[in-house]
């Protein structure tokens, strides 16, 4: 079955391909189902590119479908930059992580694994060349909502292939794992709210938003049942700012309730959960000793002790962490990831590539908040900003306990995907 995955990609490829250098093309208008709309190559190559990042095409052997489908996608966003007639828009956010990248190049100079250091620079480009391929292409509210929407069927379909019985088996390797969609949903969720307060399908949405909470929590998925949590919040600090503080707050109280009230996450959650509750919380009773990190924490110190301290303005070179722990070369097993983006930044690349990284995505919330608030720019914009900003908050918290990078195409790129939408259609309204 997995053989079939070559099929999709090539199929997949060819038609993003056809896509891309079509002068015009048409698609069914979001807004209204009855009616067809014209569409630029461009802007359907990113509608389609937008909608199956969680398509991932794995397939067990030497070719690896995944990095090469990364690869393929990437050449053809900085193609598509060039036949595109419209401008890319910057920002101060766009051009912080564009130095990033340009550290991970030099990071290349004094790494003892340039291979994997490659590898790894792949992964960070692909939001970069997502923000602002998006912030190029598109223009008009309907190709946004297309696009969305697009990703959210895709999304869904996914839910039904990881939950129906025995559907999953039809489609092996067509999806990213569960750690990467989990991550995923959070953007899908954020995106359903939105459209929950700005738009007229009140019900629709709401159980959709609803509904891509529950895979994190069925599957016990800590990481993003965390990222989960503070991507709502920061949707209400957008919406109501200061009014909002009740609101969050409750959503907070419920991710607590949630930890000691289901069994199966506070099973989780510590080494032993019993006479565990928030009474012991609130007493100091719980402390950092009891959490069950499933070996991380002694994994980060070691990780840090070796390559990060000693050399922590520039770490030991891109890709050098991903390569010992590839390699085995480790004292864990066989595990093969830090279950860390951050650690893995400090190892690699030291303050400067955190101080650039994290500088970069908070610019972005920032510019999204500032955005969201100018009421001068019509309820697309709003949108954008809302979710953009919020997902980004959320996924940036999951890179604390996993490797969110290596699902870049499912994970990261929707948050860079919704910025770089906004972008384009600030242009477009500015433009008139």
């Amino acid at each position: 079955m997995y053989l079939l995955n070559y099929l999709y990609f090539l199929i997949i490829t060819l038609v993003g391909l056809k896509f891309l250098t079509m002068k015009q093309g048409v698609m069914t208008n979001p807004l209204n189902r009855e009616q067809k709309m014209v569409m630029d190559g461009p802007e359907m190559f990113w509608v389609l590119t937008f909608s199956t990042g969680l398509l991932a095409f794995s397939a067990p052997g030497a070719l690896d479908l995944m990095a090469i489908r990364l690869m393929v996608l990437e050449v053809f966003c900085l193609v598509g930059l060039f036949i595109c007639k419209r401008s890319p828009q910057w920002s101060p956010a766009i051009i912080f992580y564009l130095i990033y990248i340009i550290w991970l190049v030099i990071g290349l100079s004094y790494t003892p694994a340039p291979g994997y250091g490659f590898r790894v620079i792949l992964k960070y480009l692909y939001p970069l060349l997502i923000m602002l391929f998006a912030s190029t292409a598109v223009r008009d509210k309907e190709v946004f909502l297309k696009a969305g929407i697009g990703a959210r069927i895709v999304a869904l379909i996914s839910i039904g292939v990881f939950f129906i019985p025995y559907v999953g088996r039809l489609f092996p390797g067509v999806f990213w794992y569960g750690t990467a969609s989990a991550i995923n949903y959070i953007s899908m969720c954020v995106f359903s709210l939105a459209l929950f307060y700005y738009t007229r399908e009140k019900r629709k949405n709401l159980l959709l938003c609803i509904l891509f909470m529950l895979p994190c929590i069925l599957w016990v998925f800590r990481t993003s049942i965390m990222g989960t949590t503070l991507a709502l919040m920061t949707f209400f600090f957008f919406k109501y700012r200061l009014k909002s503080l009740p609101v969050i707050f409750s959503v907070f109280i419920l991710f607590i309730v949630a930890v000691f009230a289901i069994p199966s996450v506070r099973e989780k959650m510590f080494y032993d959960d019993s006479g565990k509750g928030i009474e012991q919380l609130n007493s100091g009773q719980i402390s950092m000793d009891d959490i069950n990190s499933n070996g991380r924490f002694a994994m980060w110190k070691w990780t840090l002790d070796k390559f990060f301290y000693n050399q922590e303005l520039t770490g030991a070179g891109t890709g050098n962490l991903q390569e010992v722990f590839y390699s085995l070369r480790h004292p864990f097993g066989t595990i093969k990831i830090c279950h860390n983006d951050y650690v893995q930044i400090l190892c690699d690349n030291g303050l400067i590539g955190i101080v650039l990284f994290g500088g970069s995505f908070l610019a972005l919330i920032f510019h999204c908040f500032i955005v969201f608030q100018n009421r001068r720019y019509d309820t697309a914009i709003h949108l954008c900003a809302i979710v953009a900003g919020a997902s980004a908050a959320g996924t940036l918290l999951t890179m604390y306990t996993d490797n969110v990078v290596n699902y870049t195409m499912a994970t990261l790129s929707y948050p860079c995907g919704f910025y770089g939408m906004m972008l384009g259609l600030i242009a477009g309204y500015k433009r008139g």
